[in-house]
């Protein structure tokens, strides 16, 4: 099964000149869905995940189900004020800008081994803080899973040091 047949690319959106890479396609097929899960996963199953964690909110479509199927805890990352217990938060640079991810403080036990989700890897920005943040509360993160990754923006060599998986590459 070819996953990115499943992907739907809208020209133009959000604004003139970029290709959005639609995952809503791939989501209203469930046996392609659960395949693209399934191949999140394989690549750390012998890895002893302990957390699965992931930025709002597309990522957490494709995390929890990667943590049910790696018998792992779910820790979500959101902005700011989304969390209703003490937090630990990190603002990191944009390419215009900057933005924060906040974690509840006790979402990732210490020495916890963590994988990283997300629907797409860009630019590497949110993932790498959604990295930072977990290793900043005593997780180690093992890697990074994305369904996606655009190649051309280079957000790979962002998270280089950790085990990253990308099922589709454009």
């Amino acid at each position: 099964m070819n996953l990115a047949d499943y992907i739907r690319t809208v020209p133009d959106f959000p604004k003139p000149g970029i290709l959005f890479r639609d995952i809503t396609t791939l989501l209203a097929e469930p046996a392609v869905f659960r395949q693209a899960v399934i191949e999140m996963a394989e690549p750390f199953k012998n890895e002893k995940i302990d957390v699965v964690a992931a930025a709002e909110a597309r990522g957490f479509i494709f995390a929890a189900p990667v943590a049910l199927g790696l018998n792992a805890a779910l820790a979500p990352i959101r902005k700011p004020g989304k969390l209703p217990y003490k937090t630990k938060s990190l603002t990191y640079e944009l390419e215009y800008g900057s933005d924060t991810l906040e974690i509840h403080a006790d979402a990732i036990p210490p020495g916890a081994r963590v994988l990283v989700v997300d629907d797409l890897l860009a630019t590497g920005g949110t993932i790498e803080a959604c990295c930072r943040l977990v290793e900043q509360v005593g997780g180690a993160v093992v890697g990074c899973a994305f369904l996606i990754e655009l190649t051309e923006l280079g957000g790979a060599k962002k998270i280089e040091r950790y085990k990253t998986v990308s099922l589709v590459k454009f």
